[in-house]
């Protein structure tokens, strides 16, 4: 099985394949790759209706380019913290990226949560975010705000009264609910269409089914985020010691 970074003419035919309809599986075995290879190409690069080859090479290069500048000796970043390899970093924000755009999300606002979920400190400012993920400032400021409807992030502003943009333990915990607080509302819109299109009618029947299955699905979420709201707060030391049985 052939390894290292796609091709520009493996991008082609990745980009033929979902021009017919292929499905990432399919593709994947006409090049000999990992079908998680190819769905993190196609996803990182705007998706099967979206995804462009030359574009997507483009956007490779670049990539290359910033790993080999952040890791080469002497670079204005420096040695990642903790002995971190630079490389295996990027890929990992890379997937990590993939998957929240696969969860709903757009790109931005993806690279912007990954980037803020995996930085020590758990807060940056607009300027680091910028800099880091080589985005403008407008784009931080939309995937911010949107990041913020869903009680993802929080602001607050520092010593020098700069804005911060944190993500912590409770902002789980708190998105969990307001997921939840969502749930109850369509639970209430079903309702209110049972009576709107007739009790008893196909439609009415159907709101009927939504709604209880909304409602159980609320209900247990809320339940659940609750029974474990302690973990987000767990030391790695208890949590060492809660899997050694003591």
């Amino acid at each position: 099985m052939p390894g290292g970074r796609l091709t520009q003419e493996e991008r082609q035919r990745i980009a033929m394949g979902l021009a017919d309809g292929l499905a990432y599986a399919e593709i994947a075995r006409s090049l000999d790759r990992p079908t998680s290879t190819i769905t993190r190409e196609v996803m990182r690069n705007g998706g099967p209706t979206e995804y462009r080859a030359d574009l997507a090479h483009r956007a490779a290069e670049r990539r290359a380019h910033r790993r080999r500048s952040a890791s080469s000796p002497g670079a204005a970043s420096g040695p990642l913290p903790y002995g971190r390899d630079a490389d295996a970093v990027a890929e990992y924000e890379e997937r990590f990226t993939t998957v929240m755009m696969g969860s709903g999300l757009a790109k931005s606002m993806s690279r912007v949560m990954v980037c803020l979920l995996t930085s020590d400190t758990g807060s940056m400012t607009a300027a680091e975010l910028a800099g880091r993920l080589q985005i403008s400032p407008a784009t931080v400021s939309k995937s911010i705000s949107f990041l913020e409807s869903q009680s993802l992030v929080r602001r607050e502003r520092d010593e020098r009264r700069r804005e911060r943009y944190v993500i912590d333990d409770d902002l789980w915990y708190q998105s969990m609910i307001a997921s939840a607080r969502s749930l109850e509302e369509q639970v209430e819109l079903a309702r209110e269409g049972m009576d709107v299109l007739g009790p008893g009618t196909p439609a009415a029947v159907r709101l009927e089914n939504v709604g209880r299955f909304l409602q159980f699905v609320a209900e247990s979420l809320v339940r659940a985020a609750e029974q474990a709201r302690e973990v987000l707060h767990t030391k790695p030391d208890a949590a060492a010691a809660g899997d050694d049985g003591s």
